[in-house]
């Protein structure tokens, strides 16, 4: 046993990490300390911490008998931080010395840093999680938002509010990176109208690191001192510096740390800026001339696209790049036109605006989308930059995005896994015969552990409806219906994302009369739980979040569908860890990948999309449920209508009555198949693991100086 004091630091060397965010028992052991506070400082160890009196924390682990697991849990995160048996150890040792540098806009890593706003982050975050539990050395590199993207609160009527509140950095898993001084350290970048600082924290992650720059230091102008205050807010010029600060701060960052990478990822275009300071710097260091030095970084360059819509690529006037990247022209020696056709499809186009996404796929020899439909996608939107090649040779390849298994799986179906996998299963989880054994666990374990999380999910919305009814100065009697709100025995359908307009979130509204029908059913009835932001910006998404909400507040509505505000990483964990179906309807094939649904399938849930992103390659016919055939029509209204009448008519004739079809014993067993068969056939692709080692074998070794390799099987 440790002593007391001991005990507090190790607590806290437990919160600095966050590899504790995907250790359920160590969140237990959090919560089990004070679960009202815990729930109160938005599961966020270090707050939770500063705000438990040590005397307090100290009696309440002797009363828990918690001493125990907590030395348990710190020797677990020593020893997974001194594994030298990993997978990266004997595969990506080449990396040890020089590590891969992954640039990303943002991170999704858990709700108690919120850096990020949606799916390209919790992407960003999985993939450090899995390199760490790879053992791939790799760093992160973002921008540390102290507002973050927003938080969404719904007025009376319905319409969408953002709120910024700013976060103590105090409270936050990070910490300062000091120089050889001892001083915060400070990076800068030079431009045509000033010069850009940004101080450099540090992010734990397992046995991966993320950097994350701030431009909230005194040596900056009052303007620039809020650059990196918000997620994707501003305007172009505050974009642009975003994204220097990004790339250039980044790369710069590195450099002070003496961090050699060996390779670059670009995870999106926003940090393309990047590959322009390595050129520099290898043309300061070598004196190569400017061809030579772009061809060396760009065979170390990995750059990963997602977005299938031309409109969503970041694009920038030439006045704006000229004042920010002016100094790093001239010190690579390169004309204003030559420099401007860097980021231009047709660079003898003086129109055309400098695209971040030309530019990383200038400068970088290794190119994906993020599905295999993603890649067709992308191959035919970029085919022009690559003159008369034909569209199916363009070099835009895929890796299909997958999930951070450990960070979205229940605890109960984590334990219901340890018995019937193995307890080693996450270590596993990459090869198919690891998930066979599901076949063998009984119908009714699975069915009651599915109807736990949902309960737990049933609970969870009702509060948070009265909470939000509370917060509007609502009658008692809303309350008492946010109390009452969904069924346990109906089909509890979960729809949750960005609400662009081409993610359809209305499409299942659009006649009310048949929904009505379906909701209102006495013996099969249907709920849907919706939750999700829209961009400050995008009028037609929040008109579309207040026509549901107006909805839910008529009767019968009102009890069978909802909206829950604020989405995030915690309410995405409830709504997939909870619901029985997971809906996606995007206009095909505007869904570059989508997450989500894999995320569902962990947890027993079935999937019910378009026939786009990861699902256009998973859906079998047997392991989930398809909207539409994978086709598209070239009028977008026909198109929708086509998705909404195949839509009504699978989830009427073959959704609903497979759940509601029961044996003797209450059983829905040809559900509970397809649950099963789900698990055998998706969980083993669609996870964060088999992701990284795919960007390992196809990217990252080769562009470290290693041969192009194929994959063994490990």
């Amino acid at each position: 046993m440790v002593g007391q004091s001991q005990l507090v630091e190790r607590l806290r060397e437990l919160a600095r990490n966050l590899w504790w965010t995907w250790q359920p028992n160590v969140v237990a052991l959090f919560r089990e300390l004070d679960p009202a506070l815990w729930r109160k400082v938005g599961h966020n160890p270090v707050e939770f911490l500063k705000r438990l009196p040590p005397d307090q924390l100290e009696r309440r682990a002797s009363e828990m008998a918690l001493d125990s697991r907590i030395d348990y849990a710190f020797r677990r995160l020593s020893e997974y931080l001194r594994d030298s048996k990993s997978w990266g150890a004997t595969h990506a040792s080449i990396l040890r010395s020089r590590p891969v540098a992954y640039f990303s806009a943002e991170f999704g890593l858990h709700e108690s840093l919120p850096i990020y706003s949606g799916g390209l982050g919790v992407l960003a975050g999985d993939h450090l999680k899995s390199a760490s539990d790879l053992g791939i050395p790799l760093i992160g590199i973002g921008l540390l938002y102290a507002q973050g993207y927003f938080r969404q609160t719904l007025d009376a009527s319905g319409w969408q509010q953002e709120v910024y509140p700013s976060a103590d950095l105090e409270l936050l898993p990070i910490e300062s990176v000091l120089d050889s001084n001892g001083s915060p350290l400070l990076v800068s970048v030079q431009t045509n109208s000033g010069e850009l600082h940004a101080r450099v924290w540090r992010v734990e992650v397992g046995r991966t690191t993320l950097l994350l720059l701030d431009s909230n230091v005194p040596e900056n102008a009052e303007w620039d001192r809020a650059l990196t205050a918000r997620l994707y807010g501003g305007d172009a010029r505050t974009r642009i510096r975003q994204e220097l600060l990004l790339g250039v701060g980044g790369v710069r960052a590195l450099r002070a740390l003496k961090i050699n990478p060996s390779v670059l990822h670009l995870n999106e275009g926003h940090s393309a800026f990047a590959t322009l300071e390595m050129t520099r710097a290898l043309m300061d260091a070598t004196g190569l001339p400017f061809g030579e030095a772009m061809r060396e970084v760009s065979a170390m360059t990995v750059f990963t696209t997602h977005t299938p819509v031309a409109a969503g690529h970041d694009r920038f006037p030439a006045d704006l790049v000229e004042e920010h990247l002016g100094k790093i022209r001239e010190a690579m020696h390169l004309s204003y036109e030559d420099f401007m056709g860097l980021g231009r499809v047709y660079p003898g186009d003086h129109n055309e605006p400098f695209c971040m996404t030309v530019l990383a796929l200038k400068l970088s020899r290794r190119a994906n989308g993020v599905s295999a439909l993603h890649g067709v996608v992308s191959r035919r939107m970029w085919q022009p930059l690559y003159g008369n090649v034909p569209e199916e040779n363009v070099p835009i390849g895929h890796i299909t995005n997958g999930v951070h298994v450990q960070t979205w799986v229940a605890p109960q179906m984590h334990q219901l896994f340890d018995r019937q996998l193995g307890p080693d299963w996450p270590t596993r989880q990459r090869h198919p015969e690891t998930w066979e054994a599901i076949e063998q666990v009984e119908d009714a374990e699975l069915w009651e552990t599915q109807q736990v999380l949902k309960a737990r999910l049933i609970n969870f919305v009702r509060m948070r409806l009265a909470a939000q009814a509370r917060r509007r100065d609502e009658p008692d009697e809303s309350i008492d219906r946010a109390m009452q709100a969904l069924d346990l025995g109906a089909l509890t359908i979960g729809f949750a994302r960005r609400f662009a307009t081409y993610k359809r979130a209305g499409l299942i509204l659009q006649d009310v009369e048949r929904l009505l029908k379906l909701v209102g059913s006495i013996e099969r009835p249907i709920q849907i739980i919706f939750g999700g932001k829209a961009h400050p910006e995008d009028r037609m998404g929040k008109e579309l979040i207040q026509n549901i909400v107006r909805l839910t507040k008529q009767d019968p509505f009102g009890s069978r569908i909802v909206f829950v505000e604020d989405y995030d990483m915690h309410v995405a964990r409830q709504l997939v860890q909870g619901v029985d179906v997971w809906m996606n309807n995007p206009r095909r094939p505007q869904e570059a990948s989508g997450t989500s649904g894999e995320k569902a399938v962990l947890n027993a849930a079935l999937n019910f999309s378009i026939l786009d992103g990861w699902w256009a390659e998973a859906y079998d016919g047997a392991n989930g449920f398809s909207i539409g055939v994978g086709q598209t029509h070239a009028v977008p209204s026909v198109q929708d209508q086509r998705d909404y009448e195949s839509l009504v008519e699978t989830l009427t004739n073959e959704v609903i009555p497979l759940y509601f079809d029961r044996d003797a014993t209450g059983l829905p067993r040809g559900w509970i198949a397809r649950q099963k068969h789900a698990f055998r056939t998706l969980a083993w692709r669609f996870n964060a693991d088999r992701m990284v080692m795919d960007y390992a074998w196809n990217g990252y070794l080769p562009a470290a100086g290693g041969l192009s390799c194929q994959m063994p099987r490990t």
